[in-house]
């Protein structure tokens, strides 16, 4: 049915014409958005239209970011405002937090920031990650802790699965087996799905057998985990661009931990051949940047470029950030009715991912934003 309004009520009407990509198969010539929503039906009744040109994609998904995070912890105010609108900037308009100090509550009452899906903050074993990042605790309190920050989060939690154990001289499991398997099971019981951070390989067996719902970064895959993760449906965001960093960030460790430096390397070497297996035994991949610490926000085009290196088709990758991640997350994306939250585009991104960086026009919530114009 046409959108209709009463006479003499003209309103603000923008209209999106060229190639709507609102799915990997489906595309349409145009749509309209009325009163911050999407219609594909051409309004009638007085109006004031303006209309971009262009391919239009749903607002990017970023499933691994962290806002208000810093080098050092929790970060102030405009710091966290500054993160918001990078990613906005880039095109992200739906992030998932994973993992952050920082009260961000404060950003669902913007109109002008992304839509943020929160983790709560790291749960950490005492003492084995990094400093004032996570709530740090003990195997007996881990499953108290999951359900805890559950309450804080948006329907996720966070567990750090692995870190250097100095003892050790290595990366290798924070957790034992009963653990995880007893947290996980109380954040689902508290109605939230669960991720962790594994570089290695040691934690990705218990933490599937306990059911984990993703992981993060999962460079530590190998034959037969990805064989289980590929079975029991079990995400990865593999988060490339920080991959990049496992030299650097190895570097310091080199005389006193040449165990740990030597994994780090290895495992940011076949950090490609990875990721490209995952994706050929069928696990779903989602866009993650690991935005927030030490990476800046807004690398979410940079992400799509990194998994299209790593074999996924570029439609494959499009999806990463787009139909199939705004699913995983319970968000909707070019659908009549949906909030309109999307990106337009020069140039076809299905051909070239590299468009991705440089949009013409984003919208949130029914509104271009500062810095893209309709003409």
């Amino acid at each position: 049915m046409a959108n209709t309004w009463q006479s003499g009520d003209r309103r603000e009407v923008l209209h999106v014409a060229g190639r709507i990509l609102a799915g990997p198969t489906e595309a349409r010539d145009e749509l309209w958005v009325v009163g911050g929503r999407i219609t594909f039906d051409a309004p009638t009744g007085p109006a004031d239209v303006r209309t971009v040109r262009g391919w239009a994609l749903p607002g990017l998904v970023d499933a691994h970011c962290h806002v208000g995070l810093g080098a050092h912890g929790a970060v102030d105010g405009d710091t966290t405002l500054a993160q918001a609108l990078a990613d906005r900037d880039a095109g992200a308009l739906l992030l998932r937090d994973a993992g952050s100090p920082a009260d961000t509550r404060w950003i669902d009452d913007r109109d002008d920031l992304p839509r943020l899906v929160r983790a709560g903050r790291h749960i950490a074993r005492s003492r084995r990650y990094i400093r004032n990042y996570a709530e740090e605790v003990e195997p007996a309190g881990l499953a108290a802790e999951a359900v805890r920050q559950a309450g804080r989060g948006d329907g996720w939690v966070k567990l750090v699965g692995d870190w250097i154990d100095r003892s050790l001289g290595d990366l290798a499991s924070c957790w034992p087996a009963d653990a995880v398997t007893e947290a996980i099971a109380a954040a689902h019981a508290a109605g939230a799905r669960v991720t962790a951070h594994c570089f290695a390989e040691d934690s990705l067996p218990d933490l599937a057998a306990a059911g984990i719902d993703c992981v993060e970064h999962a460079t530590g895959l190998s034959d037969d985990t990805i064989s289980v993760f590929a079975a029991r449906g079990i995400a990865i965001v593999p988060t490339l661009v920080n991959i990049a960093t496992f030299p650097a960030i190895a570097a310091p460790a080199q005389d006193r931990f040449p165990l740990y430096h030597k994994h780090m390397l290895a495992l940011h070497a076949r950090r490609y051949a990875t990721i490209g297996a995952a994706h050929d035994a069928g696990i779903p991949i989602y866009v993650g940047t690991d935005a927030g610490g030490s990476l800046p926000h807004g690398l979410v085009a940079a992400e799509v470029a990194e998994l299209v290196k790593a074999g996924l088709p570029p439609l494959t990758a499009l999806a990463a950030t787009t139909w199939s991640a705004r699913a995983w997350l319970g968000f909707p994306g070019l659908d009549e009715g949906a909030p309109a939250d999307l990106v337009v585009y020069p140039e076809d991104p299905r051909a070239d991912v590299s468009v991705l960086a440089a949009p013409d026009l984003i919208v949130l919530r029914g509104r271009p934003t500062p810095g893209t114009s309709v003409a």
